[in-house]
């Protein structure tokens, strides 16, 4: 029997459609009979000081709706108190949903996996830069794609996708290879230029662009992927690859899994779950499963995988 359930909503996830999803989540709630307190944040801010008075509640579960974002900003709130997730995907990108195999178009599918599902305990990936260490879910970008993302947040016309086709444009335009510095699993150096870098907790970013196809939030490593220096043309070819997941076998990509990897280069930003957690250096390790969600059962709910 589930009791007391907190609900924390993001009403401007996915462009505005975090409030309707809500609606249909707690109305769900309050049809199967949970007990139910909801918490509605307007910023980042104010929904990690949400979190923390919901989870001091000690609720049974936190349903969230929102997005990878909403999700990654209160992850050391979860992770303290262990309070197990229902992740009601509510955002643009919804690629730990897609990795996890919870419904993404269905919140009321979404929310009953509270009464239905089963609880699997997943990695988090961890960025230190600077002063600063800061969780993330899916994949960090270092490099074109951080760039691009840096671009489109600094853009303020126009709205839409069509503000993030710009910002490609735009990076397209300047594009140069970067002097990466990487250390991967304490060892020694290695000194090459690329087009970026993704370390993948989850296989996607951006919505579902299978960058680290086959990475597993549950398997304590991470998948390093690394794209040699391009000109335009050519990486604007990789992309059709990048979309259907085949380009793990091109000749300028290199894959390998790894525990931990630190980054250095001129220039460098980082973005992981949508936000900016560094720039000229990070150090990428994994944190292995702290997390706890609730996802459909696979037949077999002895094994939480």
């Amino acid at each position: 029997m589930v009791g007391h359930v907190a609900v924390l909503s993001n009403p401007f996830a996915g462009k505005g459609r975090g409030r309707g999803i809500t609606d249909a989540a707690v109305g769900r709630l309050r049809e199967r009979g949970a007990e139910i307190r909801v918490y509605s944040g307007t910023t980042a801010a104010e929904t990690r000081e949400l979190a923390r008075t919901a989870l001091a509640a000690r609720p049974d579960a936190l349903v969230v709706v929102g997005g990878d974002g909403t999700l990654s900003g209160i992850i050391d709130d979860l992770i303290a108190t262990g309070v197990p997730v229902v992740l009601v995907p509510a955002g643009t990108g919804n690629d730990l949903a897609r990795a996890l195999d919870l419904p993404r178009q269905d919140p009321i599918a979404a929310v009953d996996l509270l009464f239905d599902g089963i609880p699997r305990t997943i990695d988090v990936g961890e960025v230190r830069s600077g002063e600063r260490a800061a969780a993330f879910l899916t994949v960090a970008a270092l490099g074109f794609d951080a760039k691009v993302s840096e671009r489109t947040n600094r853009l303020r016309w126009p709205h839409g996708a069509l503000r993030y086709y710009l910002a490609l444009v735009i990076e397209l335009a300047r594009l140069r290879p970067l002097a990466f510095s990487l250390v991967v699993d304490g060892g020694a150096p290695e000194e090459r230029s690329g087009t970026l870098v993704a370390v993948g907790n989850t296989p996607s970013y951006g919505g579902g662009m299978p960058v680290c196809l086959g990475a597993d939030p549950t398997d304590a490593m991470l998948d390093l992927i690394e794209v040699a220096p391009l000109g335009r043309l050519r990486l604007l070819r990789l992309f059709p690859s990048l979309l259907r997941g085949t380009h793990l076998g091109r000749a300028e990509v290199r894959h390998r899994r790894v525990g931990s990897v630190s980054v250095r280069a001129p220039g460098l930003v980082v973005y992981a779950d949508g936000e900016r957690l560094g720039e000229d250096e990070c150090t990428i390790t994994v944190r292995q499963r702290v997390l706890t969600l609730i996802v459909p059962a696979t037949g077999d709910e002895g094994d939480e995988r």
